[in-house]
């Protein structure tokens, strides 16, 4: 081990327990100690080789050896209380204390050692204390000053050093002050190569921090402009830190945050504690087209929390108090937040959607069956009634569309059950639309008539022929013509247009009747959702309608826009594919398990009606 490393070790030792938690203070009172202790020591070693070469000291050689011992008093005293503010105070008083007595008996301000009063200053300035530093001034001044007023007096004693010797003792002075200065000079560096050191250490953990933590740190003034961000701000913004300085992270903060962001700075600022806030960034984000990079924008979501720097020093009248803030990106947990409250509404909906269901099912079931039992209990019991062959002919008509009704009704909530379960079978094949059309507008004629509703065809007669399942065609087309006729008034008109546009077939059922509105609009083709708050329902139905042609119609690849409003009628446009290839079915062993197609026992029964 290296005698340097021993001497530290020892030196450590002697430091009071206050100065060894941090490393500057340790170096300061090491420094303090050292050259004072080993000084001392170094003067009592050599007291007896002087005393066997001189022989009876003087008065004046015994105040130097005194003030040359008394350093180790100091460091004594600095050991065992750890107060290094006094320790220096202490030490310039001795050091002033002592050259005063020298120079008294030396000749007063011309003495040899007046020019150690230049030390007393230069050694408090070690202490990184302004009282310490002031006091030595003080002192060293004050024994200047006394030494001129004593000489001005004649109070001042003969000087007790030998002619002979005033030569020696002048040398002796200057070189003993170079030899002091000079150590005040390496400790002042040593105490600065340690702070250097403990700053580049602490550097580099700060830097190390602020570049490879994920959260942002930055710093703020009252008004929210930025004095300082970390390089994780790139990263996250996507944007260089530099253009976050000033105002430029408050520019990309959403316009409708900005009120929360600035409130949250200034209530950190203002009220000393704790803020936490939310808000949406801009974003930058570089995507790659046509072999350029073009910035996208987005925004993400930040929580921020802040507080302010110095709170305990921070006063009211004080507008520049600074805030630092910690950000990090919580978009995901938005995210989720937002999947989640939709999954609710969504089950909320569901639940509201049953209620509804179970309701119009008792209205729409209970209002045939009735119809069923009463007529045909007036048929078995018509000896009692005396129901004549006309009348019995009536209930039984009225019997039968009870139940065509109730059939079709039935017919609707298994088809729908069947494509929502994606058990519906699409059997394509290549049919004409036109014929299709017009036999739909023919079967939906009587119907129309006996409401006071013209119905209008208008397909062009070199309609091409497209593929597709042509019952599934026919059922789309029935259920808009049925919800046309329905929902217009008497004396109207509902018209059903196709044509071809690129590679679609457009097929457009048009009403003039009550329209839909637009806060039912964005549900149209809900299972079950029967629009009408406003304009209350006036026609029974169960909401199957418009949700089996949206389903249909997304099994063939096509699309299904609804135009309406209150009082001007609807638009409903159906785009097909003109070659629909259905998507290849997945290997499976409940395959065998769909559904045959069912017979066209609809169409019959609409036929009927």
């Amino acid at each position: 081990m290296r005698l340097s490393a021993i001497i530290r070790d020892h030196l450590d030792s002697l430091l009071h327990p206050s100065a060894r938690r941090d490393l500057m203070t340790r170096a300061r009172h090491r420094a303090f100690i050292g050259p004072r202790l080993l000084g001392g020591l170094a003067a009592l070693a050599s007291l007896p080789l002087y005393l066997a070469v001189r022989g009876a000291p003087q008065e004046v050689e015994v105040m130097v050896f005194a003030w040359l011992i008394a350093p180790i008093l100091v460091s004594y005293y600095l050991s065992r209380t750890g107060h290094y503010e006094r320790a220096h105070i202490l030490s310039s008083t001795a050091l002033a204390a002592v050259v005063m007595a020298v120079c008294i008996n030396t000749g007063g301000i011309s003495s040899f050692a007046a020019i150690w009063l230049v030390a007393v200053p230069l050694d408090a300035a070690l202490s990184a204390s302004r009282r310490a530093v002031v006091i030595a001034v003080v002192l060293a001044l004050g024994c200047a000053l006394g030494l001129v007023m004593i000489d001005a007096f004649g109070a001042l004693p003969a000087s007790k050093v030998p002619a002979s010797y005033s030569s020696l003792f002048e040398a002796l002075g200057i070189a003993s002050a170079t030899i002091y200065a000079s150590a005040l000079a390496f400790s002042a560096e040593s105490l600065a190569q340690m702070s250097r050191k403990l700053l580049m250490v602490e550097e580099e953990r700060y830097r190390l921090l602020a570049h490879n933590i994920s959260d942002v740190i930055s710093r703020h003034s009252r008004n929210g402009a930025i004095r300082f961000i970390s390089p994780a701000a790139e990263a996250l913004l996507g944007t260089p830190a530099a253009l976050l300085q000033e105002h430029g992270l408050f520019d990309r903060v959403h316009v409708a945050d900005r009120p929360a962001y600035l409130t949250a700075l200034s209530e950190a600022a203002r009220r000393g504690d704790e803020r936490s806030v939310e808000f949406r960034v801009k974003r930058d984000a570089a995507r790659s087209f046509d072999q350029e990079r073009t910035p996208a924008t987005e925004f993400i979501w930040i929580e921020m929390r802040c507080r302010p720097i110095d709170a305990a020093s921070r006063s009211l009248t004080d507008p520049g108090v600074e805030v630092v803030a910690v950000m990090r990106d919580v978009t995901e947990r938005k995210l989720q937040e937002q999947a989640l409250e939709n999954a609710h509404m969504e089950a909320e909906r569901a639940g509201a959607s049953k209620s509804r269901f179970l309701a119009t099912m008792s209205h729409e079931l209970r209002t045939p069956l009735n119809a069923i039992i009463g007529f045909s209990e007036m048929i078995v019991r018509e000896d009692e009634m005396m129901i004549d062959a006309a009348r019995r002919q009536e209930y039984a008509k009225l019997i039968n569309e009870s139940g065509l009704h109730l059939l079709s009704v039935v017919n609707g909530i298994l088809d729908m059950s069947k494509m929502e379960s994606g058990n519906f079978e699409i059997l394509p094949e290549l049919f004409s639309p036109r014929e299709s059309l017009v036999s739909c507008c023919n079967l939906m004629v009587l119907k129309a008539r006996e409401n006071g509703i013209d119905v209008v065809t208008r397909a062009p007669a070199d309609l091409p022929q497209i593929t597709g399942d042509p019952r599934a065609f026919k059922q789309m087309i029935l259920n808009l013509l049925s919800n046309a006729i329905k929902f217009s008034e008497r004396g109207g008109t509902v018209t059903v247009t196709a044509g071809i546009e690129g590679a679609r077939l457009l097929v457009r059922v048009i009403d003039s009747g009550v329209g839909i509105g637009a806060e039912d609009l964005k549900r149209i083709g809900d299972p079950f959702f029967q629009a009408g708050k406003t304009y209350q329902r006036r026609h029974e139905g169960t909401g199957l309608g418009l949700s089996i042609v949206k389903s249909l119609v997304a099994m063939h690849g096509g699309e299904m826009t609804v135009q309406s409003q209150i009082d001007e009628g609807t638009t409903v446009t159906v785009a097909l594919p003109i070659t629909f290839t259905p998507p290849a079915e997945k290997p499976s062993n409940i395959a065998t398990l769909a559904p045959q197609r069912a017979e066209p026992q609809d169409y019959q029964v609409k036929k009927s009606a």
